[in-house]
């Protein structure tokens, strides 16, 4: 990947929503949530969250799309990350500090035993004083997918599947 492009993606889905992040950032260091645009992420929705970050660093969902209800349990729109059991948590708090602090997306495809988590953090502008807002994409994908991220490299169990 090369560095000076900056983080594209790692598979289509990914690739889509940082192109738009990117598009309506336009000039400035970040895109607030107000730009972005759902209907140019329809097919995304519902495996789009947005995390509020507050500077405790407590997470919470602002937003929660209707596919995540399958991975997280249940809705989660308002509550605590701390509230979903230890793996789950895990899985949502990868890279959160990484987009906030380097405010540029993150992500990476953690290889499970069933499937494999593709991931992606987008650091958004105008939270609430000290707070954060996170773009946050996450999707469970067959090992057999055909949108295959191994050319990008596959990132193992934890939040060091980073890229900038």
């Amino acid at each position: 990947m090369n560095a000076k492009a900056g983080f594209r993606g790692l598979n289509a889905a990914q690739r889509e929503i940082v192109a738009h992040w990117h598009s309506v950032r336009g000039t400035r260091l970040l895109p607030g949530k107000s730009d972005i645009d759902p209907g140019a992420l329809r097919a995304h929705l519902a495996s789009i969250s947005i995390v509020e970050v507050d500077d405790r660093g407590e997470a919470r969902f602002r937003i929660a799309g209707s596919g995540l209800r399958r991975i997280l349990g249940g809705e989660m729109r308002g509550r605590a990350l701390r509230e979903l059991d230890r793996e789950k948590a895990e899985m949502w708090s990868l890279g959160l500090s990484a987009a906030i602090d380097r405010a540029v997306p993150v992500g990476g495809i953690i290889d499970r035993a069933k499937d494999r988590h593709a991931w992606l953090r987008l650091p958004l502008g105008g939270g609430a004083g000290a707070a954060s807002l996170v773009l946050c994409h996450d999707v469970l994908v067959a090992h057999e997918s055909t949108d295959d991220p191994k050319p990008f490299g596959i990132f193992s169990g934890r939040p060091h599947g980073l890229a900038a």
